[in-house]
């Protein structure tokens, strides 16, 4: 489960992360279970470190997608229990190959992240655009589903109803981190406002660039396009929510707070009027009693 970014930048995050890539693992916080805080932080730096070959440098997409390719096949060595070949990443795959082994983790759930990173490095390289919310739930399926069912795993939760709820969640924080992040994956290149949801309210991609100057009825028109994109964002949230009974002892708690901290994320796009290619509304350590106080009388 993914945590709404305070940034990990998308799920089982902590409040104090906010909504985001990789901080949607709860990295080895006060809430996580100590005896699974190893496995978790082995997760986290995986995710964490295919995460900046995809992103972080000048690196060429060609280069970004031949260090993945070789990360892909470090961790196939991992899984199977043979030593690394590239020395790059010392400290990421033995970790790892201690939680696989220990909680027999799945490997198609760890190549999914990469698969993912990949397809934002040829994405941004040839400039995609989402058709529509369908076609990017199927890159959260990929990107934010797997780190739920991981933490799930840990977790020793694997029925069919709370991996479904998982994934409603995952993909929910997923969203938002999109919502949340408009300005600064535009910048970047990477474009994840669906075309379809920006042709029925009548705006275009371009308006959204930092340097465009639209009109200020066309600036209306853009902020009721990201309004409806976070109220699909937010069901897809409450249809999740239910998990955080089912998930027993402090991982509960934990998953309360990824959920209002996913909700309250919302609630900061709605107070900047969904103007996010403006300003990124982010959690505050302030938003941390209002957390609690909602988890805690979370029904």
């Amino acid at each position: 489960m993914t945590a709404p970014n305070p940034n990990t930048d998308a799920s089982l995050p902590s409040p104090s992360a906010g909504v985001g890539h990789y901080e949607n693992f709860p990295v080895a916080s006060w809430l996580c279970p100590p005896a699974l805080r190893s496995a978790v932080q082995a997760l986290y730096h995986f995710a964490r470190t295919a995460d900046d070959l995809a992103d972080e440098g000048d690196a060429a997409a060609e280069q970004r997608l031949l260090d993945l390719d070789t990360y892909r096949h470090e961790l196939d060595r991992c899984l199977t229990g043979n030593p690394p070949v590239d020395t790059r990443w010392p400290g990421i795959f033995k970790p790892l190959r201690a939680a696989v082994t220990q909680h027999h983790l799945p490997g198609p759930l760890l190549h999914d992240l990469i698969s993912a990173f990949e397809q934002d490095v040829r994405h941004t390289a040839s400039g995609h655009r989402y058709a529509d919310t369908t076609e990017l739930l199927d890159y959260a399926r990929r990107s934010a589903n797997p780190v739920g069912r991981l933490l799930l795993h840990l977790y020793g939760v694997s029925d069919a109803a709370s991996l479904k709820r998982s994934d409603q969640i995952c993909s929910a924080l997923q969203l938002i981190n999109f919502w949340q992040d408009i300005r600064v994956d535009h910048a970047r290149g990477r474009h994840y406002l669906p075309t379809d949801a920006l042709a029925r309210h009548g705006v275009q991609l371009v308006d959204f660039a930092a340097d465009a100057q639209p009109e200020p009825a066309t600036q209306v028109r853009m902020a009721r396009a990201v309004a409806a994109l976070c109220l699909q964002a937010h069901g897809l949230m409450l249809e999740g929510a239910p998990l955080a009974r089912r998930v027993p002892g402090r991982a509960g708690w934990e998953l309360r707070l990824v959920v209002q901290g996913g909700l309250r994320t919302l609630e900061k796009l709605a107070d900047c009027g969904h103007r996010s290619w403006k300003v990124r509304p982010r959690l505050r350590v302030w938003d941390v009693p209002v957390l609690l106080w909602r988890a805690l009388w979370m029904r």
